[in-house]
């Protein structure tokens, strides 16, 4: 299976403008630019749309691990922080913190611990991520 995003850039780093398109038609010319990405300004950048996909990745892997223990989720919310930062090699990103709230029915706090880091390390974002990826989970009741 292969999926595929593509994003066209115009201009120089600093004053140039770019859009994000993907496949399924989810982003289509979406705007993007220096400001965007480095000066808080409103419209979407690469680190939002990794942080995105990866919390999107995590919580469809959580879903599977829990209905392989007989588990099924009523919700699962997740969001995930992506840590952009300088060094004098250039910009990388170092960490994405998650942040898991579920509502599980017939689930113990022992049990979700155990699916969330299961599914933290083996969801295939995790996996092509080369940063510190961290995680609080809680469960509702």
């Amino acid at each position: 299976m292969k999926k595929t995003a593509s994003a066209v850039w115009q201009g120089d780093l600093k004053t140039g403008k770019g859009t994000i398109s993907t496949e399924s038609g989810a982003l289509s010319d979406q705007p993007y630019g220096f400001n965007t990405r480095f000066e808080n300004e409103p419209g979407t950048n690469p680190e939002e749309l990794i942080g995105a996909a990866h919390a999107g990745c995590f919580s469809m892997a959580l879903s599977n691990i829990l209905g392989e223990a007989g588990l099924k989720a009523d919700r699962i919310e997740t969001s995930a922080e992506v840590t952009l930062d300088k060094s004098d090699g250039g910009f990388a990103i170092t960490a994405i913190h998650l942040k898991v709230v579920a509502a599980i029915p017939g689930a113990d706090a022992k049990a979700f611990e155990e699916a969330a880091n299961k599914a933290k390390a083996g969801c295939p974002v995790s996996k092509v991520l080369n940063a510190k990826i961290t995680m609080d989970a809680s469960l509702k009741s």
